[in-house]
């Protein structure tokens, strides 16, 4: 008889306090995602647009995208136009007041960067040109460390009861990675002016935290494929040149970077551009273990 009681007082105390359902996080990219789990735990449920085999410039504003955008309390995306080509048409078709640019619900990690690469001028002549600079802000660690403030502040703002919690473990994700930037940092330092060949000028701040030297792309302007009249040219150009490595993307074709390192013995890597998109990638700590084991595996 005393079980049953205690049974029933369980299932009563359950029905008057039902449990909480985690704060819905859209992101445009995992690495967000990623760091939204770091500061939120089981008290988000955060979901990436795109996966971390897609360029995140292109894809389609699906209907099960807009249904996630309809229901989420926070949309925490790049910004600096990355996803110019079809965030918009997502936040417009999924009419969620609350996620609007200008809205509590909406977040851009590029306002808290320093963006590199801010054009002169505009002229679509020129290739994928970015407006406000050069939006792969992910590729530096100290990048990263810029946003869990002002992210932890807008959590708790949209989830006041959990506050605490959200401080706490924005304090534990700085601290520790503060102490793996050091670590990072240490082991890059022989590369620093080691000059490099990328596939897309999506590796900018990578470079200015390592001190790596840019010389050349396998685009020959940005957003336009490789071509073979230029990669004849670049080829030409790197012949007197000291190129360490040739990086590109999980999500760019391997065939240009492979057809150089062929000809010229430079060897080509393929780096975690985001969270998951290579194995050993899993979280962002482990996104940069990956990017520099593979760099210094490559120096010679």
């Amino acid at each position: 008889m005393k079980i049953i009681l205690l049974l029933t007082t369980v299932v009563l105390a359950t029905l008057a306090f039902p449990a909480r359902a985690a704060l819905a996080v859209f992101t445009c990219e995992p690495e967000w995602a990623a760091l939204a789990r770091e500061l939120g735990g089981n008290l988000v449920d955060a979901e990436s647009a795109t996966t971390p085999q897609q360029d995140p410039h292109y894809i389609q504003a699906r209907p099960s995208l807009i249904a996630k955008v309809r229901g989420a309390k926070l949309v925490l995306c790049t910004g600096a136009d990355l996803e110019v080509g079809w965030l918009p048409l997502l936040l417009r078709q999924a009419g969620n007041a609350s996620v609007q640019p200008g809205q509590p619900g909406y977040m851009t990690a590029a306002d808290y960067v320093d963006l590199l690469d801010k054009p002169a001028s505009l002229d679509r002549s020129a290739g994928d040109i970015h407006p406000y600079g050069n939006p792969h802000i992910q590729t530096d660690p100290h990048n990263i460390a810029k946003v869990p403030a002002a992210l932890a502040e807008r959590l708790a703002m949209l989830d006041p009861a959990n506050a605490a919690t959200y401080q706490s473990r924005r304090a534990d994700f700085q601290a520790r990675w503060q102490s793996a930037l050091e670590r990072w940092t240490a082991a890059v330092a022989p590369l620093r002016g080691r000059q490099v060949v990328t596939h897309h000028k999506g590796w900018v701040y990578l470079e200015s935290w390592i001190g790596l030297v840019e010389v050349g792309n396998l685009e020959p302007k940005p957003g336009l494929p490789a071509s073979a009249a230029h990669l004849a040219e670049l080829l030409e150009q790197i012949k007197s040149q000291q190129v360490a490595v040739i990086i590109r993307s999980t999500y760019e074709d391997g065939k240009a970077s492979e057809w150089l390192a062929g000809r010229t013995a430079i060897p080509a890597v393929v780096l975690p551009h985001t969270v998951g998109s290579v194995p050993g990638a899993d979280d962002l700590f482990g996104m940069f273990d990956v990017i520099v084991k593979t760099l210094m595996e490559a120096h010679p």
